[in-house]
Formats: structure tokens, sequence, C-alpha cells
């Protein structure tokens, strides 16, 4: 959720530039002072959270394009994969076998490690 100050900042001075497929919607500065890049930036849908940008829109954010990438299904390649933000601290966050979470149990060593001790 984006402070008072962005938002009257935004309807200030911000140009909307378009919207993402999660409802982020990205502006960039109506006038650019002379010599200098116009600003970029997201208020989020939710909670702020960088990593619910996807890369379409970081890219155009960090200055690699000047135009975001398209989003359409049809232009995206077979190995690309949907982008999902960072879901560390969420129930949905990847929990490799052995972890506490996950009864705490893993698979024995199978032998091929030895453990360093120090000479001395």
């Amino acid at each position: 959720m984006a402070t008072v100050g962005t938002r009257i900042f935004t309807s200030l001075f911000g140009k909307r530039v378009g919207e993402d497929r999660y409802g982020n919607v990205y502006y960039t500065e109506k006038k650019a002072a002379q010599g200098r890049k116009a600003k970029r930036w997201v208020i989020y849908k939710g909670i702020d959270e960088g990593s619910k940008v996807p890369a379409e829109w970081h890219a155009w954010l960090h200055y690699t394009l000047d135009a975001p990438l398209s989003e359409k299904a049809e232009d995206r390649y077979d190995w690309q994969k949907e982008h999902q933000p960072n879901l560390t601290g969420t129930k949905h966050a990847y929990r490799p076998k052995g972890h506490d979470y996950q009864g705490g149990q893993r698979a024995k060593a199978t032998g091929d490690y030895q453990s360093w001790t120090p000479e001395g």
C-alpha cells in the first residue's frame, strides 16, 4: 500500500504507463528535469513487496528497456515459467525433506562424506 506522500506525488507528477496481470500499476514522471531520465515507480496491489514485480516490468523499472516487454501468453517461450513472488515466510514456502516443519527426518549420509577435523 503506497504512503500518502507517494499517492500525492503520483497524482501531481505521475503518468500511468501500465498495469501488470497482478494489479500493480506503473508510473513515470510527466516531465523529467533536463539532462536526466524520468523517474519510474510502481504502486503495488496489496502489500509492498519487490518480488511481486514480473520480469517484463522489472527491466522497464530499472531502465534496461524503454518500454515493458509483452505479457501476452503467445509472446512467451515454452521454457518460461509463470512469475511467482517470494514465498519465504508463508505456508507456501519451499521446505525440503528433513526440514523441522516437514518432520525433521532426513536421509542418512551415504558414506561418501568425511567430516573435517583440525590438525594439531
